[in-house]
């Protein structure tokens, strides 16, 4: 499977109705401390939105919701591994990303047949407080030669300056967020993104 090689993630579906039209073809939505009501509505939003567009997007977590509103994508990190139901994930014909920080949730993650596998944090990165400090560039050609054909996403402090490198080692997606979602001008760091990701 060849993905769009540019994956940002955002936590508000506003954001994707603000910048997907602007070319984004693999976008994830990632709503953390919302009510159950408001996270399908902007599911709902976002997954119409998408298809509206032609682009990919990908449910974090909500894996139940992703089922019942018929998505397409949707991502899992270890700790929701633990809880969800993967053949009624795999049943519902959901495709499947899943997050690895080291080799033993590499293995994990492999056994369940993902679509993707996301390494991170690459870099350094301000979104949330992890256990894992960098991994470091090299760590994406190790987890490339691992996984062989299974599409490999780089994600944590990840920029439009640090991408090329990121390609380099052997991931076939970057994952931005704050790159995006902190920049002065959005719109043009997408730009920016879509024209070395093109």
């Amino acid at each position: 499977m060849t993905l769009p090689r540019f994956y940002p993630i955002f936590d508000h579906v506003d954001w994707l109705e603000r910048l997907v039209p602007l070319g984004i073809k693999l976008v994830q939505l990632r709503i953390k401390d919302q009510p159950d009501d408001e996270v399908r509505a902007q599911l709902a939003a976002g997954r119409d939105l998408c298809r509206e567009h032609g682009a990919i997007m990908v449910v974090n977590d909500f894996w139940k919701l992703a089922i019942d509103l018929e998505c397409d994508w949707l991502h899992l990190g270890q700790e929701d591994l633990d809880v969800a139901d993967l053949p009624a994930i795999k049943e519902a014909g959901l495709k499947l990303g899943l997050s690895t920080h080291d080799v033993a949730e590499l293995n994990r993650a492999m056994a369940c047949e993902p679509d993707y596998v996301a390494l991170g944090p690459v870099y350094p990165t301000i979104l949330k407080k992890m256990k894992w400090h960098q991994q470091g560039i090299e760590k994406l050609t190790d987890w490339k030669a691992r996984i062989g054909d299974t599409p490999l996403i780089a994600i944590g402090g990840m920029s439009v300056e640090r991408a090329p490198g990121a390609f380099a080692a052997g991931a076939d997606v970057v994952a931005a967020v704050t790159d995006i979602t902190l920049n002065a001008d959005p719109e043009a760091r997408v730009r920016q993104w879509l024209e070395i990701c093109g």
